[in-house]
């Protein structure tokens, strides 16, 4: 895709979008699935969704995995105990599911895995499965850390459970 046709595509791609697409209703539900998961497992998963990229990093070519390591820093998702806090960006305009794993994660599940998972999720975007489909992605993340980062009584909430919506 040429940049002309992405900035339209970022242009026209509104935050109505995204409220659209991801509705309170299914931002709670998301909110839900990511807590109970984390009371099995010692990771943190955070969600974010934007509509859009800002018109300068469409401008610079940036593309959503940059723009997702971007916001695992701004957010802090790299900043847990272990080591192992989880991201899923959403950007809706690419049509594009990033997700960004701390280095403690990282080092024991595939990159492969999380590829099948954004594939997932992105398969149900295209037939309108937002909600559906972030919860069985939310839902196979949850399993992989229960495997790899078992609950064993010592962790804290470390990052806010609730979507963000850019």
């Amino acid at each position: 895709m040429n940049t002309f046709t992405r900035l339209m595509r970022h242009l026209m791609t509104t935050s109505l979008a995204g409220r659209r697409a991801f509705p309170d209703t299914t931002l709670q539900a998301i909110e839900n699935v990511i807590a109970e998961g984390e009371r099995r497992h010692r990771a943190e998963v955070r969600v974010i969704v934007e509509s859009s990229l800002p018109l300068g990093a469409v401008l610079r070519s940036m593309t959503a995995r940059q723009r997702a390591l971007a916001l695992f820093a701004q957010y802090g998702v790299w900043d847990t105990e272990d080591n192992c806090g989880v991201l899923v960006y959403v950007n809706l305009a690419d049509h594009k599911v990033e997700i960004v794993a701390d280095r403690g994660i990282d080092r024991r599940v595939a990159q492969d895995e999380w590829q099948e998972i954004c594939r997932d999720m992105t398969g149900g975007f295209r037939h309108g499965a937002f909600l559906q489909s972030t919860l069985d992605a939310i839902g196979s993340i949850n399993a992989l850390l229960e495997q790899h980062f078992p609950d064993d009584g010592s962790s804290t909430n470390q990052l806010s459970d609730k979507p963000l919506v850019l």
